[in-house]
């Protein structure tokens, strides 16, 4: 449940609300507004639902006539984003790892990763005392960690990974009353194309009067190049089991092609959105937001990195730490995703099918 600081915010969302809906000016720029018109008064899944289709594109700030320094102090995006937070906090499982979205920060993430790669180390070191010592045959990762190692670790994370994210996912549609399967066409498309950060004007603003659409391809690259790597997995896992064919696979087999692309991605994607975090107007999001944003886009690059690094050294004696250096941050990356800025993907999706289908 929210607790009395969390109230506050959704009676700040409230009072936001409520005055945008009497003014409408910003009834253009993006899904929320339509959505708000179909209300007369601001319930919690109402903001819930609201918060969720925001995109942070910024541009109702800068339009809002009422926006500080008026005495009204509107600030959609501010006051969306302090909601969806809430949101996230409210509906993940187990509850008591809500508090991991406080505590949510790069240091936290790193120190995560490198407590992941100590662990696997040592693990390996005992079931492998000659992993770190002398040369594996080229590329052969399963030589320092076996497979039925990293199979059983990542299995294990995996499952428990899709357990919270669906649960969460079911109380987020269960409070904004999307009962039905989540297959919309509009609502694939818009998330596909990210279509609602162009607004109504070029692109997504940065500060007053300054738009580009470097926001929305760096999230193109950071989307596109997470997916790659999961297909690239998953090519590699239908490879082993159903084929027999062992991995290391060539630089030019399906697997290493999409991994390597997916990498590159998710280098260029997180690294731009980060430099854009440094110079986007902080009004344009909630100051507690910046944990999220930030660890979560360091342990994409630090997974992308190493991730990069072992394809090109694979051949190389510091394959063994390196690999463990890896399998340390992609834990660490998993086990993070239904407590940390991941969840918004999946709660926006679900906002975006029932604003598809014409949903109030």
């Amino acid at each position: 449940m929210y607790d009395k600081a969390q109230s506050r915010l959704l009676d700040e969302g409230a009072r936001v609300m409520t005055v945008c809906n009497a003014c409408r000016y910003c009834e253009q720029y993006c899904p929320v507004f339509p959505a708000m018109e179909q209300r007369v008064t601001f319930a919690k899944a109402d903001l819930v639902y609201l918060a969720n289709l925001c995109h942070n594109c910024g541009e109702c700030l800068y339009a809002c006539q009422y926006a500080p320094p008026h005495e009204f102090g509107i600030n959609v995006p501010q006051a969306l984003a302090e909601v969806r937070i809430g949101s996230y906090e409210d509906y993940c499982w187990p509850a008591f790892m809500g508090a991991a979205f406080k505590r949510n920060g790069v240091m936290t993430a790193l120190l995560l990763a490198a407590a992941f790669a100590a662990v696997l180390f040592l693990v390996t070191l005992q079931n492998n005392p000659g992993a770190f010592n002398q040369p594996a045959p080229a590329g052969d990762f399963y030589g320092v960690v076996s497979h039925g190692v990293m199979v059983t670790l990542f299995g294990t994370v995996g499952v428990y990974v899709v357990a919270a994210l669906a649960i969460g996912l079911r109380r987020f549609r269960r409070e904004i009353g999307l009962v039905r399967p989540m297959f919309e066409p509009r609502a694939l498309r818009d998330v596909l194309t990210l279509r609602h950060l162009h607004t109504t004007g070029v692109d997504c603003t940065t500060n007053e009067e300054a738009r580009s659409p470097w926001r929305r391809w760096f999230h193109h690259c950071t989307f596109y190049g997470f997916l790659m790597c999961f297909v690239s997995t998953s090519v590699a896992a239908v490879y082993h089991t159903v084929f027999g064919w062992i991995a290391p696979y060539s630089y030019v087999s399906l697997p290493v092609l999409l991994g390597t692309a997916g990498g590159i991605g998710l280098l260029i994607g997180p690294a731009g959105l980060l430099a854009l975090r440094r110079r986007r107007d902080p009004a344009l999001s909630a100051e507690r937001q910046q944990g999220l944003d930030e660890s979560f886009i360091a342990l994409l690059l630090v997974t992308s990195l190493t991730g990069l690094l072992l394809l090109v050294l694979r051949n190389q004696p510091v394959m063994a730490a390196l690999l463990v250096v890896h399998l340390g941050a992609v834990l660490a990356l998993f086990v993070t995703l239904p407590y940390g800025k991941f969840v918004h993907g999946i709660y926006r999706t679900a906002a975006l099918v029932k604003f598809g289908r014409g949903e109030s």
